[in-house]
């Protein structure tokens, strides 16, 4: 039961991600294509934990963790350089 759980979940998550890149090549304003962005960046954190429990490794939940940190500092430099145009002070 749980393998067909794992394969719903990657083909949810992997529909997920090709409609969040369709939002950020498409997307109207700067704010829509970060939040696409973003959106990204935790459905891949999503795809690899499915992945780490589909191996049963805890190597890929180390990696979804570190790519979770990057990705919210990224969103958070992208949102300030779209409200200041600086990202440094």
């Amino acid at each position: 039961m749980i393998t067909y759980a794992l394969y719903f979940a990657f083909t949810a998550v992997g529909l997920s991600l090709l409609l969040a890149m369709w939002r950020l090549l498409i997307g109207p304003d700067v704010g829509d294509r970060v939040l696409a962005l973003d959106t990204l960046a935790i459905n891949a954190v999503a795809l690899i934990v499915l992945y780490g429990i589909y191996a049963q490794t805890q190597t890929y939940f180390e990696a979804a963790l570190l790519i979770a940190m990057l990705g919210f500092v990224s969103t958070v430099a992208y949102a300030r350089f779209v409200l200041r145009r600086d990202v440094i002070e």
